[in-house]
């Protein structure tokens, strides 16, 4: 296997296991936050990381590339992660979004920039749920995510964690 082999193979893997995290931490707002005006902009967003998640279970396929072993961590970590801020309160539940869709965004344009013109169609993916991460965030931004208690320390936690998932997820 080639290391271009190896880096799409560690790229499909994580960003599975990331898209099926974002989806999981979308149903644990919803969970909670059901009732709330927020509530439709947390299902689009939700939705949107549906359709990221779905393009990537077809890839692992295209590619054969097994998906992360820790997928079950995953599954109930995102929940918790998404279902704990949004008790917090919607501000808070923003604040998670914006902390998780900018280290995202930047993970996807990383990987992006790394592709040469052979993986020119991988590339076109990434860039376009990239914008798609990041717009999120901005919802975030424009539904008070900054003005939650305690954003600053709480987006370093968040992104902390984010950032360890994506190394644990391109190994294992």
């Amino acid at each position: 296997m080639t290391v271009k082999d190896q880096n799409i193979d560690r790229f499909l893997r994580v960003d599975h296991a990331g898209e099926l995290g974002a989806k999981r931490i979308y149903e644990g707002q919803i969970a909670v936050l059901k009732n709330h005006p927020v509530a439709e902009e947390i299902q689009h967003m939700k939705d949107q990381e549906q359709e990221h998640l779905d393009t990537f279970e077809n890839l692992l396929n295209d590619y054969q590339v097994r998906p992360s072993v820790m997928t079950p961590f995953w599954n109930v970590a995102g929940f918790a992660l998404g279902a704990v801020t949004a008790a917090m309160g919607p501000k808070a539940a923003m604040a998670c979004t914006i902390a998780v869709e900018e280290v995202i965004g930047e993970h996807y344009d990383d990987q992006a920039k790394s592709l040469d013109d052979d993986e020119a169609d991988l590339r076109a993916t990434l860039l376009k749920f990239r914008d798609e991460e990041l717009e999120h965030r901005d919802t975030a931004v424009d539904h008070d995510g900054e003005q939650a208690v305690g954003y600053p320390v709480m987006r370093q936690i968040i992104q902390v964690g984010c950032r360890t998932a994506i190394k644990l997820a391109e190994r294992y």
